[in-house]
């Protein structure tokens, strides 16, 4: 399995927006592509300074499964455009990591 993590910053003023863009927007249409392969999503956040930023953790079956998500540039980072126009500043590109083990509580 393959983690593909992502940051991105914007102002606390545009937190609150930004969150609800992603539940209940963008997730959503990620869920909708009906990605083969694509496991699940996670949001974390956290203000850091006078800044909030987030991550996005996303959990797909392979290394192809993320180039169905993302294209054949599969590190480049998938920002929609109303999502750019909220963050402060993202990551440009994507980190991806092989999950070796997953253990439950």
């Amino acid at each position: 399995m393959i983690s593909r993590i992502w940051h991105g910053w914007t102002t606390p003023g545009n937190a609150d927006t930004y969150e609800a863009m992603l539940k209940e927007e963008i997730f959503v249409g990620i869920q909708q592509r009906h990605v083969r392969g694509f496991r699940s999503i996670q949001l974390l956040r956290r203000e850091v300074g006078d800044e909030v930023e987030f991550i996005t953790i996303m959990v797909f079956n392979s290394l192809a499964a993320v180039r169905e998500f993302a294209g054949e540039d599969y590190e480049r980072s998938v920002v929609p455009e109303q999502a750019r126009a909220v963050l402060s500043h993202f990551d440009e590109r994507s980190q991806h990591y092989e999950i070796r083990e997953e253990r439950a509580g």
